[in-house]
């Protein structure tokens, strides 16, 4: 005979095994079959006093533990195929520009009209208000700024937005970017959450099945963002202000570890040299470089500052001090950077210099040979490129020369 303190003690084993259910089928999906094939065999030789006076009164309980477990956590992830979750990104600059959606296909549907409608749409469920389209499938389509950006010539902060397009019969249309991100579609679309509304004109494609985001005419500070599908483009305009993003996330890394250096601060003073932008906060930064390191790089970046800011005979003698003690690599970098903003002459005489330094170095005389060429001075580029193969130069040295004297059939 069972006895009541037996009773007690099922009970409290019962409970026992219902929390400790509760608790681990989150994270396990545990089934509520498993458990009671678990708690079944422990209280098998009791089952008369077991479901008259526990199971019984329980079950209750039991139901609300097996029905407040949401079904997914008892199901393994598994791929969705009709319209499969997609991103595409792209760097601006250093801004990054994300978009996040899903990608129906066309499957020999009517689209233009039909499964998408034309202009504003009240759709039969949600708040039952005209609504753009989502731009995808499924959840809400949403585009990510690292940084502030302009989109069809409009200011919007960084951040992350619901992406979604108006189409209208003549091909004109609409792009919404709207602060409400985490809307399921555009069901629950609110004109007041709206970042941006610009008009946009759509382009005719060759046939695309399935949806697709691209980015086209990429350029240093900006990018179109295309929709395709179907036979429909649908482009978006975006631009970065990237050197005042550059300079100002450089002046950023120059509080941390970069500021102890001086090539950090004679990095970002040599792009605002290149840029030619916020040339005093360059000077300031070359100015650091060179207390850390006064060398010909650093003091050759200040001069070019100099230089842009008009202090052309400050410049030049920061350059003449600086050449008086120049490796023969500083020199030849130094020519090239002349070089290469189309300051022919002063190459020269940089690479001239080099020549009569280190005479023996067939590398010398092949960059003073590539300034003529740049200058359209045949002649002299002709007779360094000579004199550069004549010194026995290493492969990459003889290679070069021969390249340019065969583009002025010389070799």
């Amino acid at each position: 005979m069972t006895t009541a303190w037996e009773i007690n003690n099922w009970k409290s084993d019962f409970y026992l095994s219902a929390i400790l259910f509760l608790l681990s089928a989150k994270k396990t999906g545990l089934s509520c079959i498993k458990w009671l094939a678990y708690t079944a065999n422990y209280f098998i030789e009791y089952k008369t006093a077991f479901m008259k006076q526990i199971i019984m009164p329980c079950l209750g309980l039991f139901m609300f533990i097996c029905l407040g477990i949401p079904a997914n956590s008892q199901n393994i992830t598994i791929p969705r195929t009709p319209s499969p979750a997609a991103e595409v990104s792209q760097t601006i600059g250093i801004s990054r520009v994300t978009v996040n959606y899903s990608r129906p296909s066309v499957k020999g549907r009517e689209v233009w009209g039909k499964l998408v409608e034309y202009g504003w749409t009240v759709q039969p469920f949600g708040l039952g208000t005209p609504s753009p389209w989502r731009a995808g499938a499924n959840e809400n389509t949403t585009i990510r700024f690292s940084h502030e950006v302009k989109v069809e010539g409009r200011t919007v902060p960084a951040g992350v937005y619901g992406l979604a397009f108006v189409v209208n019969r003549d091909n004109t249309g609409e792009v919404v970017l709207s602060k409400d991100s985490k809307a399921w579609g555009t069901f629950f679309y609110e004109a007041k959450n709206d970042q941006l509304r610009a008009p946009i004109k759509l382009n005719s494609i060759p046939f695309t099945e399935m949806l697709t985001y691209d980015f086209i005419d990429l350029s240093k500070n900006s990018a179109t963002l295309v929709l395709n599908w179907e036979k429909k483009q649908f482009p978006v305009k975006i631009e970065f202000a990237v050197d005042d993003i550059v300079i100002a996330n450089a002046a950023e890394e120059l509080k941390g570890a970069m500021g102890f250096t001086w090539q950090g601060f004679n990095s970002a003073a040599n792009y605002a040299l290149l840029n030619k932008i916020h040339l005093e906060e360059g000077l300031a930064w070359s100015e650091k470089a060179i207390a850390l390191n006064k060398s010909f790089g650093t003091l050759s970046v200040k001069a070019g500052i100099l230089k842009e800011q008009g202090k052309t005979a400050e410049a030049d003698q920061i350059v003449a001090d600086a050449m008086a003690t120049s490796t023969e690599n500083e020199l030849n970098q130094y020519g090239y950077q002349l070089l290469n903003s189309g300051q022919h002459d002063k190459a020269i005489e940089v690479f001239t210099i080099n020549t009569k330094r280190y005479p023996k170095d067939p590398n010398t005389w092949d960059s003073l040979g590539e300034a003529y060429f740049a200058k359209g001075d045949k002649k002299n580029a002709i007779a360094n490129f000579k004199k550069s193969l004549s010194l026995n130069p290493p492969e990459g040295v003889k290679a070069n020369s021969e390249k340019y004297l065969k583009q002025m059939n010389a070799l």
